[in-house]
């Protein structure tokens, strides 16, 4: 009981330390909390942009549509059988029955006062099914399995539109990870070399501990505590700045009928991974800062 006492009391001491420091030295304090804030703002905010623009081009990566003919000589109901096997091969999303008589009035609507087509019928075209798959990279893959059903006479596939989407999913994803690995090690610098300077206003304080016997750890753990503290307060902050900025940003999107075709999803869609990367990263500046900016400062 006296050692777990013991413990309880040195945690206390850490945090009564780490806070006195806080309001000790409440400029550089301050300053710290701002700059984490400023870096957390630009992480958030380009996670989230990247995050909705990969979801933009998903989306954008399922209008590319394959055209399934079916062969002529099957009847109506025939045709219509072939559904459930299209829906069985693997990668395929949905498939979707199109009759010639629907075909036909596409047709007419797209070729209207086109006097070149007129005069075509439903029995020129042929049975069809509009499938979309969930992955296109993988369409030459299913379009071979597509082409081995009973019934499939044709199929019309937009191979280089489909190299197209995922070449630049590919870039996306590459860009977005360096380039979030990029802000937050600009961050990190930026509050490191916050941190170190408020340990300057310290030197003196930290010497006087180093002369009287104190550890290198005892002297640390204070100011871990104070970048723990900082770190968490400005991650906190810079999360709900995001969230009230993000949106502020749909309320504007929604206003302007020509930016309504960008859709981003709500924030709360957003809450977990943001809380995550919020928390994490506020837990790493914060004791990572207070770590190592003391380090210097210790060889007395």
């Amino acid at each position: 009981m006296g050692i777990i006492g013991m413990r309880i009391s040195k945690i206390g001491y850490l945090i009564k330390e780490g806070i006195r420091g806080i309001f000790l030295h409440g400029f550089m304090s301050f300053a710290a909390v701002c700059v984490t804030v400023a870096c957390l703002l630009i992480v958030g905010s380009f996670s989230c942009l990247t995050y909705n623009v990969r979801l933009m081009v998903e989306d954008l990566n399922k209008t590319n549509e394959i055209l399934v003919y079916v062969d002529e000589s099957l009847s109506l109901d025939k045709a219509k059988s072939i559904s459930t096997q299209l829906n069985l091969v693997e990668n395929v999303h949905k498939a979707t029955f199109k009759s010639r008589e629907d075909a036909l009035a596409d047709f007419v609507a797209d070729h209207e006062g086109d006097e070149a087509f007129t005069g075509v019928e439903a029995n020129d075209l042929r049975h069809r099914y509009i499938v979309i798959l969930e992955d296109n990279s993988l369409m030459e893959e299913t379009v071979e399995e597509i082409s081995k059903i009973s019934g499939v006479a044709k199929i019309s596939a937009s191979y280089e539109l489909a190299e197209g989407f995922s070449t630049l999913q590919n870039i996306l994803g590459i860009a977005s990870v360096v380039v979030t690995v990029v802000l937050l090690i600009v961050s990190l610098l930026i509050i490191y070399n916050t941190v170190k300077l408020a340990m300057y206003d310290r030197k003196d304080e930290i010497a006087v501990m180093k002369m009287v016997g104190a550890t290198n750890g005892f002297i640390r753990l204070p100011y871990v505590v104070e970048g723990f503290i900082l770190g968490m307060l400005g991650a906190a902050i810079a999360f709900g700045l995001e969230w009230l900025l993000y949106d502020w940003m749909l309320r504007e999107l929604d206003r302007v009928d020509t930016l309504q075709m960008f859709t981003f999803v709500p924030f709360q869609e957003l809450l977990i991974p943001m809380i995550v990367i919020f928390s994490g990263a506020g837990l790493i500046v914060g004791v990572v800062g207070g770590w190592t900016s003391i380090r210097k400062f210790l060889n007395v």
